[in-house]
């Protein structure tokens, strides 16, 4: 394998698998390539695979790994460092790999009672809260990960003319189903928690639900695009 990448512990029970250092589909398509890779392969102590924006992560269970290495072998993590590394070398990235893309579509009312951050966002673009609005719900956005609390999607790539620094002092509390940008990000807190996302509209969508045998509404790969509804279509959906 020629392509630049760089394995690292992250506990005595994960190795990360870094292929890059920025957000973009070209890299992001090669971890899932990766992904598709790894999941044919039987790796020792294996529990799962972690794909984020521009790398992967492998969950071992170390008790599993030390019954099969030589005991001449002191170190677990780099023995699995080394077994990937080997591994590796058979692996070829793939940009067009056979992932399903399902194009969710998600209804958002971005009314001042849920838009708590539009007009701050349209003074810091010089623009209106309609057009935000617009280009927000104009362009079709891929999953690249699920983190933060369970069922939270980390989407984009968002357009500069509304891609908004985090807020300088988070809150304690943000709506569950609040939908937020930062940076070139947009994603939606499946659950009430502390943020420091700007908020510019609230899905009546449960992201998340531990009582349903798929518990997420949305997963890596798919593809979402944000329908414009009003507050009162808002409140009989919820």
């Amino acid at each position: 394998m020629n392509n630049a990448y760089h394995i690292y512990p992250i506990s005595e029970k994960g190795l990360t698998i870094e292929l890059g250092n920025h957000i973009s589909l070209e890299n992001h398509y090669s971890v899932l390539s990766l992904q598709q890779f790894l999941q044919q392969l039987f790796i020792p102590g294996f529990i799962e695979l972690v794909p984020a924006y521009c790398s992967i992560t492998v969950y071992y269970d170390p008790l599993l790994v030390i019954t099969k290495i030589p005991e001449s072998i002191k170190g677990i993590s780099e023995w699995m460092k080394n077994y990937l590394l080997a591994e590796l070398n058979n692996w070829q990235p793939q940009q067009h790999i056979s992932v399903v893309k399902n194009i969710i579509e998600i209804p958002v009312c971005y009314d001042d009672e849920y838009g708590l951050d539009l007009h701050e966002m349209a003074q810091y673009h010089q623009t209106s809260k309609e057009e935000i609005i617009h280009t927000h719900t104009s362009n079709l956005y891929h999953v690249f990960m699920m983190g933060f609390s369970p069922g939270f999607p980390y989407m984009g790539i968002l357009p500069d003319s509304i891609a908004t620094p985090r807020k300088n002092q988070p809150r304690l509390k943000v709506p569950a189903g609040s939908v937020g940008i930062a940076g070139n990000q947009t994603g939606i807190y499946p659950s009430e928690s502390p943020g420091g996302w700007n908020i510019i509209g609230r899905t009546p969508l449960k992201l998340f639900d531990k009582e349903k045998a798929t518990p997420f509404l949305l997963n890596t790969g798919d593809k979402v695009k944000f329908i414009p509804i009003s507050k009162e279509q808002f409140e009989q959906l919820v």
